[in-house]
């Protein structure tokens, strides 16, 4: 149970660090990078992407990479507001 309550709160402290930049292609468009993950979970993006785009969003590319061997997967996805 305690181990269950600590990967909940790893969780949550990693889901607020998803980082959302203006892309400069239009007002519309965002770049959205996840906080590394063992496993590349979108989740983080997920939020922040509704968040930005409370009436929907288009996930326009996706890119997933390793930034080295002791962080997990980082998720980078450019988003479009509809």
């Amino acid at each position: 149970m305690r181990g269950v309550s600590l990967l909940l709160l790893v969780a949550l402290a990693a889901c607020s660090e998803s980082q959302v930049n203006r892309v400069a292609i239009d007002e519309r468009t965002f770049k959205i990078e996840s906080p590394a993950f063992g496993s590349g979970a979108v989740g983080p993006n997920r939020r922040a992407a509704e968040e930005k785009c409370p009436k929907g969003y288009r996930v326009l590319s996706e890119e997933r990479h390793k930034e080295d061997a002791s962080n997990g997967v980082v998720t980078t996805w450019i988003i479009r507001c509809l």
